[in-house]
């Protein structure tokens, strides 16, 4: 069962501020979002912080792995300036530093667990502990890799979890049984009516992803999808799901 926001903003901010910022996550707090998403590497050097891709050059600039970056250097790098002029010298933030102000201002997380090659069980077991000491109900943890649910599960095995997939394995079920998974996250254009049926009859949460207009929203909630995941936060309001 889903007991969590219905409109989850992407990234903190979608497309409307530089993506895992606490630009972002104010952004989406400006517009009255009650939820966001962001994804969360961790570092060799044992730091965690936000950021989608595993190798610099696109949101930060530089070349190599992020994992091999020492937290001070990323710490003090632009991740704002690829966006936009007003957001230059946004720096990236740590997870606990996204964590606090999220739990201040009342924003339930959907933390995404993005290991580097080859860490996916350091991640899923640092993340997991960092969220364990957060407040209940605060955050889930989804990710791609199962290895890294699975030490996510083994280290902090009270914080839920929710499996990420592009197209629905046949095997759905047997995966979120074996991670003791709440929900399913799944991308939009590729959720059959029928997986839908069959994973809320299955007594999961679903949630879809990434879901940036309007109608596409209703096709989505109209198939029984719990929540939506978006970029565009003027075109799908925090309470648009209540709304239409």
């Amino acid at each position: 069962m889903w007991t969590y926001p219905r409109i989850v903003a992407h990234r903190g901010g979608g497309a409307l501020a530089p993506e895992n910022t606490l630009a972002a996550l104010r952004y989406a707090l400006s517009q009255r979002f009650c939820a966001v998403e962001f994804d969360v590497m961790a570092l060799r050097d044992g730091a965690l912080v936000l950021m989608h891709d595993t190798e610099l050059g696109r949101t930060v600039s530089g070349t190599g792995s992020v994992a091999d970056c020492p937290a001070a250097w990323l710490a003090a790098a632009d991740a704002g300036a690829w966006f936009g002029a007003q957001f230059a010298g946004e720096p990236v933030p740590s997870f606990a530093q996204a964590a606090r102000f999220c739990v201040r201002h009342g924003l339930w997380m959907n933390a995404e667990i993005k290991p580097c090659p080859g860490m996916e069980v350091e991640t899923g077991e640092r993340v997991a502990a960092a969220c364990a000491s957060l407040p209940p109900d605060s955050v889930l943890l989804s990710s791609f890799s199962l290895e890294a649910l699975q030490a996510a599960r083994h280290v902090a095995p009270a914080v839920p979890r929710a499996l990420l997939v592009d197209a629905v394995p046949d095997d759905w079920r047997a995966r979120l049984h074996a991670l003791e998974a709440v929900a399913l996250h799944a991308r939009a254009g590729r959720l059959t009516a029928a997986q839908a049926a069959a994973v809320k009859q299955a007594g999961f949460g679903l949630l879809c992803y990434t879901v940036n207009e309007p109608k596409q929203a209703r096709q989505c909630f109209a198939l029984g999808v719990d929540a939506i995941c978006t970029d565009r936060l003027d075109q799908l309001p925090a309470d648009f799901a209540e709304s239409n």
